[in-house]
This record gives C-alpha cells, structure tokens and sequence, in this order.
C-alpha cells in the first residue's frame, strides 16, 4: 500500500468514477457503512468525486440510490469533480475504472500524488482480471446491484489492507 495512515490523524479516502453519480458514490456509501460497522467512524474521512463534472451538484442516479437503499445504505452525497488539490488532501485515491485511473494520474503532479492513485478493484478477491467496476448507468437494475456487490466485498478487503498497514484503535 502506497500510503500509511498518520498518527491521530484521519485517514482520507475517495473513490472517484466519471460523473460521481453511480460508482463513486456507492463505493462512499457502503465503505463508510463498512467502516462505521466495524467502529472506525472517527478514523477515517470518506468522500467520492468524479472525473468529468456532468452531474456537479446532483444526487447519485436514482437506480443507485434505491439499490443501495435496498441494502440499508442512504447515498446523500452530491456530485463533484475532482480537483488537483484533493491529491494532496487524500491519503488514497480510489479509480473505479482504469479510463478513471488514467485521468486521475495525468492530474498527478508529482511521485507522490501518482503512488496515492489505484484502481479500486485491486482489492476485489473476485475481480479474475476484470480491472473495472462496471458502469450501470445505461443498464437495467442488475447492473447496478451487480455494482453494490462489487463495492461491498472490495470495501471490506479495502478496510482489512488498511488495518494491516496501521492499526486503528
């Protein structure tokens, strides 16, 4: 893992997708739920972001939001784009897709920045070489619970890689 997280300091995350409205968001969702469930709420700052500012402003895409609902997740957050400051900010910087990852990296400024970026579905024990997370914005409703599942069991080998690399208390 490219980052540690600091003493008694927060440790940042954000997912970022193209227009923050599907992926992203429900990545922030369900990896705070994951993280708030296994008591680590005051450890962690999460946010998502996008690529591309399409939908700055907006909900998440109603199909996201009621999927998540489903599974007892609120998505409350509002679109935005990523900006070159938050490579500073954030400890890790999660693409969902490598087309996202390549965009994240040409915002890199510097080695640094560069070694916070990885794509998210490094950590899916399921992934079988499938890089991306799949976009369900043009799809049907499998799509997107496809994508909750996909988010859900990466998050969790996600909190567990953290936690090897610095013990939250």
């Amino acid at each position: 893992m490219a980052t540690m997280i600091k003493e008694n300091k927060k440790f940042k995350v954000i997912f970022v997708c193209l227009g923050n409205i599907c992926r992203s968001p429900v990545a922030h969702g369900v990896f705070e739920d994951i993280v708030n469930k296994a008591g680590f709420s005051n450890d962690f700052e999460i946010d998502s972001a996008g690529t591309a500012a399409y939908h700055q402003g907006e909900m998440a895409d109603r199909r996201m939001r009621e999927t998540a609902r489903g599974h007892n997740i609120e998505i409350t957050h509002l679109a935005r784009k990523i900006k070159k400051e938050d490579l500073d900010y954030f400890d890790m910087v999660l693409a969902m897709d490598s087309q996202n990852l390549f965009d994240l990296q040409s915002l890199a400024q510097n080695k640094e920045q560069l070694e916070k970026i990885i794509l998210f579905r490094t950590y899916d024990p399921l992934a079988n070489g499938q890089e991306d997370v799949p976009d369900p914005y043009y799809g049907g409703s499998e799509g997107f619970e496809n994508v909750y599942y996909i988010v859900s069991r990466t998050g969790k080998i996600l909190l567990d890689k953290i936690n090897e690399n610095k013990a939250l208390r």
